[in-house]
């Protein structure tokens, strides 16, 4: 089905017109299509010969086959509409364009109120609306992610939204490989995504300077988990990598080895193998970020104003909307517009510290300036406001009011493993470590 391209009018936006409160729906059947993948795919083992080398193909997203659907067989009696969001666009014009009455619309809203907040619609979400003949409503789905999203259907003369998860089947794998320009770059020339090499820099981000110091010729490796969904027909689609499991990287700087270890009620950490942590009491980024646009100097061209002034510090790039959170526990300082910033959140940290979040495209919900903030709590979305070419976080820390670079923080570490958990520990530290290092040698060509 076609989706629309339309962008919204400013008069659609607000009170007047529809309002947003009715985007949702359901992430339901977003089935991939995808090339033929060759993964680690074997379960952690602490035999290295058993994990393969990984061939990742790109996916692209698609809808299930209504037929596989309970409860939708006729399918010539059935009506579906499909579509996806670009910028500017809106799920109202998208659907009326597409014939669906704004009277079907309004009755979707409503029945999806309080479920999911449509203004939090964004580009690249996908809708599917199954309809009889008559325009009887049968089943709407809004996917927010390939992993998750809102369904609103019949359950006899009611309507049911609820939030739907997507089962995630976790497969171990591991790639390997040697810098040749950017860890990026290197981490996608081996099939996998930018998203997994942004996990792994923000791991290491204490140990390694990431935007200056990774060189040609580093080496690096990640045990991870890699991330599947079954459709309706038993059918697994790789869809993103999930959790790093063990990771080294080896350059100017040494060599740094990181093991994730629980222990218990499934909160755990990175640590080293001699169980100290990797964690500090300041995080190192405040988003997954896809890249660095900007490192802190003193001394950048602006790309805007086109002069050369100090930039201190970090632009994270990455898409519209992407959460962005606080690096430690502190208090709201200031909400608000800061000019060049745009939209900025200030943070206000023990010993004097302050971290800035600059750019954003909007705040999160109920943020308010003295509300106290834990560490990693999200305080707005990524944007492009204020003087910005591109969707990212301005993040800078100041220390006593002076801005300090954030990659040469060294605050006090957080706790080692403790003594009740070491024997556990160890045995899942030399297990990952096992299944990190296989026996043969890692080359060149991995990493092309």
């Amino acid at each position: 089905m076609p989706s629309l391209n339309t962008r919204l009018p400013n008069w659609l936006e607000g009170p007047h017109g529809v309002p947003h409160r009715w985007f949702l729906g359901l992430v339901a059947f977003v089935a991939a299509t995808v090339a033929p993948l060759a993964a680690f795919g074997q379960a952690p083992s602490s035999d290295p010969s058993a994990l393969a080398p990984l061939v990742v193909a790109r996916a692209d997203s698609a809808f299930e086959d209504l037929a596989a659907v309970p409860g939708i067989a006729e399918l010539s009696e059935l009506v579906v509409t499909t579509g996806t969001i670009t910028r500017g666009d809106s799920v109202y014009l998208s659907l009326t364009d597409q014939g669906i009455t704004p009277r079907t619309v309004y009755e979707i809203s409503n029945a999806l109120e309080g479920v999911f907040d449509f203004r939090n619609a964004l580009p690249g979400h996908w809708y599917r609306l199954v309809q009889r003949t008559d325009g009887t409503i049968l089943e709407f789905f809004y996917g927010t992610s390939a992993l998750e999203g809102y369904r609103l259907y019949r359950d006899g003369g009611d309507f049911v939204a609820e939030r739907h998860e997507v089962e995630m089947i976790r497969r171990v794998s591991r790639i390997a490989g040697v810098i040749q320009s950017t860890l990026y770059e290197s981490v996608e020339a081996l099939g996998e995504s930018s998203l997994l090499a942004g996990d792994f820099a923000q791991l290491f981000a204490w140990d390694v300077d990431f935007s200056r110091s990774v060189r040609k010729g580093d080496e690096f490796s990640v045990l991870y988990e890699r991330l599947y969904r079954k459709d309706a027909l038993g059918k697994e689609t790789y869809v993103r990598p999930g959790r790093i499991l063990a990771a080294r990287y080896t350059g100017g700087s040494g060599s740094h080895t990181a093991v994730y270890f629980e222990q218990k009620d499934g909160r755990g950490g990175y640590f080293r193998p001699d169980g100290s942590s990797m964690e500090r009491q300041f995080m190192m980024a405040p988003l997954k970020y896809n890249r660095i646009s900007s490192s802190y100097t003193l001394k950048r061209r602006h790309p805007i104003l086109k002069v050369t002034r100090p930039h201190q510090g970090i632009d994270y790039a990455a898409p519209v909307g992407t959460p962005v959170w606080s690096v430690a526990n502190g208090k709201v300082l200031y909400k608000g517009w800061a000019g060049g910033f745009g939209r900025l959140v200030k943070i206000k940290h023990d010993d004097g510290y302050v971290s800035y979040y600059g750019h954003l495209s909007k705040y999160a919900k109920n943020l308010e300036v003295g509300q106290r903030i834990q560490q990693q709590e999200v305080l707005g979305y990524v944007g492009k406001s204020g003087l910005a070419t591109g969707p990212h976080v301005c993040f800078r820390i100041a220390k006593n009011g002076s801005y300090v670079n954030p990659t040469r923080l060294r605050t006090p570490p957080a706790d080692p493993v403790p003594p009740q958990f070491e024997n556990a520990f160890h045995s899942i530290r030399d297990r990952r470590l096992a299944q990190l290092d296989p026996t043969r040698e890692v080359g060149l060509a991995e990493a092309l």
